[in-house]
């Protein structure tokens, strides 16, 4: 499971990334974001909870001991995720770009989640 998880992070990242700068792309261009851009950031949310779960699996279930700050990383992108659930009516003024601002934010917590493995301060 534990290597699971550490793949993961990366399809993680790489998919709120892609699917962000693709949000920017529609925003610049002003347009809206269509049936496509939704199933994708529907994905990426998905996948990045998924391995937020995974996660907090590896910690409950098998006692892994990742680190104050990774755990603070992957609480914070959990909790940007339900900010975001709260505030879907402000951001739907501007969806491509609120949302595409949001993935990119996650995907760079990601990638902090993933270089503060094992390490405690």
């Amino acid at each position: 499971m534990r290597a699971l998880h550490e793949t993961w992070a990366w399809v993680a990242i790489a998919a709120t990334g892609l699917v962000g700068a693709w949000g920017l792309v529609l925003a610049r261009r002003k347009q809206e974001p269509g049936r496509p851009f939704w199933v994708a950031m529907g994905a990426a949310t998905v996948i990045m909870l998924a391995q937020v779960g995974l996660g907090v699996y590896l910690i409950a279930a098998e006692g892994l001991q990742p680190g104050d700050q990774h755990v603070f990383y992957g609480f914070l992108i959990a909790f940007t995720f339900a900010f975001a659930y709260i505030y879907r009516a402000q951001m739907s003024r501007r969806p491509a770009l609120s949302y595409g601002l949001l993935l990119l934010f996650v995907m760079g917590l990601g990638i902090r989640c993933v270089y503060t493995w094992g390490v405690d301060f």
